[in-house]
């Protein structure tokens, strides 16, 4: 029996989500008033047990990931990294911790929105990575580094056949520092950067080695802001909590 025009209509765009499901993305960096330093110990513990009790929470509907910026950059002490299907879930997380004792003592900033897509560009050598870059998979490296990336409006008036070569040599390059993982993630619409690239790496030293040489591509030049840059460890809250005077 055929359906009928307007119930296949409601019915059309369910089917095209699900051929392109995404995943929105948040890195949301925190900065801890010296004020609450000086409170109680007593007051630290009850109101640090209360924002790590969110964390936890919402740790069951999203990937929440933490990380530790204390004595790396002095805006910043740490990083909460969160993936879910939906704005609101992001959200909703952000209104529970706006709504504990220590978010009064709490400024964020840095905040990158973005989402997850399957890439631009053919990876010659894992044909396999453009569609697994539709979904996050975290490989729980002790160390992240993250910045937002925008490229020059001269980059996309070039032949997409002169981009793919450039980003051929990105990936070649890429490849030879097997240690670094990279997150690609993307913000065109969404926030005020075209793309958040997150690198996971148990050794610093390789992704130094990784930047430098990627200096030297002949993509570099239609790199229009590629800062700030966070150096984060991965660690879980309660240390962190530590580290900040708890």
């Amino acid at each position: 029996m055929p359906i009928p025009v307007e119930e296949a209509k409601s019915h059309a765009p369910a089917v095209q989500r699900e051929a392109v499901a995404r995943q929105i993305v948040g890195f949301s960096f925190y900065r801890v008033d010296p004020e609450w330093r000086r409170l109680p110990a007593s007051t630290k513990r009850r109101q640090g047990g209360e924002l790590a009790g969110v964390i936890t929470r919402y740790a069951k509907q999203l990937m929440v990931l933490t990380y530790s910026l204390v004595g790396l950059k002095p805006d910043v002490d740490f990083l909460i990294w969160r993936v879910g299907n939906r704005l609101e879930q992001l959200q909703a997380m952000s209104a529970a911790v706006r709504q504990t004792a220590m978010a009064g003592y709490l400024s964020m900033p840095h905040a990158y929105l973005s989402m997850t897509k399957r890439s631009t560009y053919v990876d010659k050598l894992d044909p396999d990575h453009a569609d697994a870059r539709r979904f996050i998979t975290p490989f729980h490296s002790k160390y992240l580094f993250v910045y937002p990336f925008v490229k020059t409006h001269e980059w996309y008036q070039l032949p997409f056949e002169q981009r793919q070569a450039m980003m051929d040599e990105h990936i070649v390059l890429g490849n030879t520092y097997p240690s670094v993982r990279i997150h690609t993630t993307y913000g065109f619409g969404l926030d005020d950067h075209e793309f958040v690239l997150a690198f996971e790496t148990d050794h610093p030293q390789d992704f130094l080695d990784l930047v430098m040489a990627m200096r030297e591509s002949k993509a570099r030049p239609y790199t229009l802001r590629d800062t700030p840059i966070f150096t984060c460890v991965a660690k879980p809250f309660d240390e962190i909590l530590n580290e900040i005077g708890c």
